[in-house]
């Protein structure tokens, strides 16, 4: 019999998984999101987040509370008289009062191989760190920063290539696969726990745009990590004369010299040790472009240098 679930996500990432569980017959007694910000073009009107967009167009109830901690919160809550709920990205801590009221428990889908990368933003600190795989798991939810008993788990691995948008969109599909599983299981009664090890725990900061700046006298592989660790957003960057620009996807290439100089025609920039090639880049108020495009407006002089 279909699990009777409240779902609770807000960005992009979170929406396959909401929609994978409609599509495998669960019940979707509501959604919770975090409230619509001002946005478009002029900042004035009200953006809904993803996750409210999906479920609007399912209809499904949406509610938008400012903090679940409160009394008026906690009974809403438990009225809806739950099974389960699924948590993907929804960006507050829950009491512990929430995490008791389904009768099954709560659990989250994390963007990371814990207890390695706890916390906000396991898919960057991933790749800026040159780690070799990333993955998701599902875990039963408890009051710590990502510290619950694990249920399931997939891997992934990160190759040279891959942005942060790339590792986000894997792991965003290959997750609501996970979570419809482990959803499975918990109706049959047969989902299965593990305690996470206290060897190995690491914590994922968020992302400070003072981070953003890229240090060229790094070996070539951490420019390349730290690049595509920061793709799209809030995006690596460096000074090209008196312009600031944001690289977002490069790859290794032969080269040396005086860390940040050009070396050719092709956008191949020294490093502290070795050189990598700029494949894609943007512009400060420009659109994003590829390097053979930049180059054809913008010819760069003998003796350029990025700093």
């Amino acid at each position: 019999m279909p699990l009777r679930l409240i779902f609770m996500g807000t960005p992009d990432f979170s929406v396959p998984t909401l929609l994978e569980l409609v599509a495998h017959g669960h019940d979707i007694a509501a959604v919770y999101t975090r409230a619509p910000k001002p946005g478009g073009r002029r900042g004035l009107q009200l953006q809904p987040t993803p996750v409210e967009e999906a479920a609007r167009k399912l209809g499904i109830p949406v509610l938008t509370p400012k903090t679940p901690k409160t009394p008026e919160a906690l009974a809403e809550f438990r009225a809806f008289e739950a099974d389960a709920a699924v948590v993907v990205a929804y960006g507050m801590i829950l009491p512990q009062a929430i995490l008791d009221a389904p009768r099954l428990g709560c659990y989250n889908l994390h963007a990371s191989l814990l207890p390695r990368w706890r916390g906000a933003a396991p898919i960057n600190r991933a790749i800026m760190a040159g780690d070799a795989e990333s993955g998701v798991m599902v875990m039963k939810m408890d009051v710590g920063l990502d510290t619950g008993d694990v249920a399931m788990v997939e891997r992934i691995a990160i190759s040279d290539s891959m942005t942060a948008q790339d590792l986000h969109d894997r792991l965003s599909r290959l997750g609501a696969d996970l979570m419809v599983r482990a959803m499975a299981a918990l109706e049959r009664g047969g989902l299965q726990l593990k305690k996470q090890s206290e060897d190995g725990v690491t914590y994922a900061a968020k992302i400070e745009k003072a981070e953003a700046r890229i240090d060229w006298t790094k070996p070539a592989r951490a420019v390349l990590r730290h690049i595509h660790g920061l793709s799209p957003f809030p995006g690596a960057w460096a000074e090209l004369g008196d312009a600031r620009v944001k690289i977002l996807r490069c790859e290794l290439a032969n080269g040396s010299g005086e860390p940040g100089a050009v070396l050719d025609d092709l956008l191949t920039v020294a490093c502290g040790d070795g050189a990598i090639r700029i494949i894609e880049l943007q512009r400060e108020g420009k659109a994003r472009m590829q390097a053979a495009d930049f180059l054809r407006g913008v010819p760069l002089k003998s003796g350029s240098k990025f700093t």
